[in-house]
């Protein structure tokens, strides 16, 4: 580090402890117990706060710690970080924010707390390319802010100006399959936000079939879109080989095929015991929602499947009186069980 770049960073924490607030109020701490950028412990001046859902860290150190540089305007409290050709500016206390010329909001804005000038976590960082995770368990944040590309493009997909596929969104280019892409951020269960090779930012279906990319917190989403659409059949009436393409009937693996293909385009084949060949075998205790579970049924090995919906609950149907149901995976369920498959 040059003299000149120490007195500047000198200067600028100078500047951040003297500003005045502009936004402060009494802010608990959050059960937020170590922030990890690219898998290094982030030495925060202040602990980190939560207002609203939403945590807040010392303002300098998260910019710099994702390599972004920094030039501060005290009196006007505005921030201005510069990373390769992302510009955030950004003035303390407001709700928007100008990203590369483009107005983002905040759902809670910056502000100086106890002399420290603190900022949302995940919008700073998601701004600058970064993705940034939760970790329950250890009540830890990551923060990976490589740039790497390491998702893989499995089948062809629209790169898109929103997370939208109708023609509302238009089509920034098609992205073949082999190229690589960086996930910047996961939008929902259904959409992923990425940059490519030739810095284009947009984004793709966070479907399966389209790139390997996978995460506990996509896939507890995609769990959860497949449970609700199932749930949408409640009470639809069960018939033994009904007819694919339809939604009026079902059999167990006519509706475990419909649910798979209209929420994750995951094609599966018609019979139950050819269903219980796909994706790879999890054990009872590696459960999670969405994994589908088969069964002994009218003299087969494999002759029924349902999906599991967490909780130690089946969605599943093979009823005339009960059609597609919830059930619970009792003993009676457990005698039958012959395996569970992951598909996503």
């Amino acid at each position: 580090m040059t003299i000149n770049k120490t007195v500047l960073l000198t200067l600028l924490a100078v500047s951040l402890l003297q500003a005045s607030p502009s936004y402060a109020k009494s802010v608990p701490l959050t059960p937020v117990t170590t922030v990890y950028v690219d898998d290094h412990p982030l030495q925060l001046v202040a602990q980190p706060l939560l207002l609203d859902g939403t945590t807040l860290v010392p303002m300098r150190q998260l910019f710099e710690a994702q390599g972004a540089k920094l030039s501060w305007d005290g009196p006007g409290k505005t921030v201005k970080a510069t990373k390769n050709d992302t510009v955030l500016t950004y003035r303390i206390g407001e709700r928007a924010a100008i990203l590369n010329g483009n107005t983002l909001s905040l759902n809670v804005p910056g502000q100086i707390v106890e002399g420290n000038t603190m900022i949302p976590l995940r919008f700073v960082s998601e701004a600058l390319g970064s993705t940034v995770k939760w970790d329950a368990l250890a009540r830890t944040i990551r923060i990976v802010s490589r740039n790497d590309l390491f998702t893989t493009v499995l089948s062809r997909v629209n790169l898109r100006n929103e997370p939208d596929s109708s023609g509302a969104s238009p089509s920034l280019r098609l992205i073949p399959a082999g190229e690589k892409v960086h996930v910047i951020r996961e939008v929902n269960a259904l959409w992923l936000q990425v940059r490519t090779k030739d810095n284009l930012t947009g984004y793709i279906s966070a479907k399966p079939k389209y790139s390997d990319y996978t995460s506990p917190s996509l896939a507890e989403q995609q769990g959860d879109e497949l449970i609700a659409y199932g749930e949408k059949f409640l009470g639809t009436p069960y018939e033994f080989g009904a007819a694919t393409g339809q939604t009026s009937t079902f059999d167990c693996s006519s509706f475990v095929g419909e649910v798979f293909r209209h929420t994750l385009s995951i094609d599966l084949p018609r019979a139950s015991y050819d269903q219980a060949k796909e994706g790879k075998k999890v054990g009872l205790n590696e459960l999670r929602k969405g994994d589908l579970l088969f069964f002994s049924a009218r003299g087969l090995e494999i002759g029924h499947v349902a999906i599991y919906a967490g909780n130690n609950k089946l969605l599943h149907t093979f009823s005339k009186e009960r059609g597609v149901h919830f059930d619970t995976f009792d003993e009676k369920w457990q005698k039958r069980f012959v395996t569970a498959r992951r598909l996503f």
